[in-house]
C-alpha cells in the first residue's frame, strides 16, 4: 500500500473545480489550451513543444513548469496511486485513489478538460495533519508529487493518528509557502489540541469581551447547555446572549442547534459555536430563526484575527502569531 505514489492536486485558485472532482469523482487540470494531451508523442520535448504554442504569453520560467505537471498528469500517474485534494471550499483533506488513466474531457467541464478517475476513499479535517504535512500539499502548483509527507496521509487512511503535537511542530517557523492559510491551519489545530472542553469557552468569552459585551463564562461541570452568557449592558438588564460553545471539530447536526433555541427566552439570542461545520440540516433551520447565528471554525479564526490585538497576555502567549506584510501572488496561465 505504501509503496503507491501520492500526488497532490488543488481545484483552481477559487475552488473552481471543487465540483467536479466530487460529483464527477475525477482529479483534473486545465490548461485547455493544449488540447488533448493523449494526442502528442510521449515525451517531454513535445509537451514543452505544444505549451509554446498554446501559451505564447507565457513567461521562460513557467514553461518548464507546466510543461512538467501537464507531462506527470498523463504518463507518471499510475492506476492504484493514491491523491490527495486540500479542499478550501470545505477546508476538508480528500484523499483518493487513481482508478484510470488519463482522459480529455471537456464535456465535464471545459475548463479543466484533462481528467482521472477516481474513488474518494476518505475525508479529513485539516487539523487531523502536521503542519508540515498542509505545508506541503499548499505547493504552488496544480498538480504534483508528495514526498517528505507522503506516509502520513496513507498512515491516515490505515486509521493511524500521526499528528504532531504543536510544540514539537518544528514546520510551525519555517513556513514560507501560503502563510494565511498556514496561520488559518496553525490556529484551528492549536485550538484543537490545546483548547478542548471549556477553555475554549474562556477564550470565546475573552473574544466577547473583546468586542465589548459583559461576560459570564459558567463554572466548568453542568452547564445546562449554555457556556456563556453575554449582555452589553452593564448590570445585565438587556435581554441576553446565550452561547453553547462545541469544542469537536465535526459537524453539529440540528438536533443540538434546536436544543440550544429550546433554552432561549422570548427576547434571547443564541449562539453555537464549533470548531467544525454545521450540517446542512442545522443551517437550514438557522435560517428560519432571527435571533440564532452560528459560529463555525472558519469564522472563529476570522474573529480571533480580527481581535488579536484586543487579546490579553495570555492568550496571545498562547496564540503567538505576528503581523507580516507578503507580496499577492498572481495567478498562473492554464490554472
Amino acid at each position: 500500500m505504501s509503496k503507491k505514489a501520492v500526488w497532490g492536486i488543488h481545484s483552481g485558485r477559487n475552488s473552481e473545480a471543487f465540483s467536479l472532482f466530487i460529483k464527477h469523482k475525477v482529479i483534473a487540470i486545465g490548461w485547455n489550451e493544449m488540447g488533448d494531451l493523449s494526442k502528442l508523442p510521449k515525451n517531454r520535448e513535445a509537451f514543452k513543444g505544444r505549451v509554446v504554442s498554446a501559451y505564447p504569453t507565457a513567461k521562460p520560467g513557467a514553461i518548464p513548469n507546466f510543461t512538467g505537471q501537464l507531462f506527470r498528469f498523463v504518463h507518471e500517474i499510475r492506476v492504484g496511486d493514491f491523491v490527495v485534494f486540500p479542499s478550501k471550499a470545505d477546508r476538508q483533506i480528500y484523499i483518493g485513489r487513481i482508478e484510470g488513466e488519463y482522459k480529455y474531457r471537456p464535456d465535464l467541464d471545459k475548463h479543466y478538460p484533462n481528467t482521472h478517475e477516481v474513488t474518494w476513499l476518505k475525508q479529513f479535517p485539516r487539523t487531523n495533519f502536521s503542519q508540515g504535512a498542509l505545508y506541503e500539499t499548499g505547493s504552488a502548483m496544480s498538480f504534483f508529487l508528495i514526498k517528505t509527507y507522503a506516509g502520513e496521509f496513507v498512515e491516515a487512511l490505515e486509521g493511524k493518528a500521526t499528528q504532531e503535537p504543536i510544540s514539537t511542530d518544528e514546520t510551525v517557523d519555517f513556513v514560507v509557502g501560503d502563510i494565511e492559510q498556514t496561520t488559518r491551519d496553525y490556529l484551528l489545530k492549536t485550538l484543537s489540541q490545546d483548547f478542548k472542553g471549556h477553555p475554549l469557552a474562556h477564550l470565546f468569552g475573552h473574544l466577547l469581551g473583546a468586542m465589548g459585551y459583559k461576560v459570564k463564562v459558567s463554572p466548568e461541570g453542568p452547564d445546562g447547555g449554555i457556556d456563556i452568557i453575554a449582555h452589553k449592558d452593564e448590570f445585565g438588564f438587556e435581554s441576553p446572549i446565550k452561547v453553547q460553545v462545541k469544542s469537536n471539530d465535526g459537524n453539529i447536526g440540528d438536533p443540538a442547534v434546536s436544543s440550544l433555541v429550546g433554552k432561549l427566552g422570548k427576547d434571547d439570542h443564541g449562539i453555537i459555536v464549533t470548531l467544525g461545520d454545521f450540517t446542512k440540516q442545522a443551517k437550514d433551520f438557522s435560517k428560519s430563526k432571527t435571533n440564532l447565528r452560528l459560529i463555525d471554525g472558519e469564522e472563529f479564526v476570522d474573529l480571533i484575527l480580527f481581535h488579536y490585538e484586543k487579546l490579553n497576555a495570555h492568550y496571545k502567549s498562547l496564540l503567538p502569531l505576528k503581523r507580516v506584510y507578503v507580496p499577492e501572488p498572481k495567478a498562473e496561465e492554464g490554472e
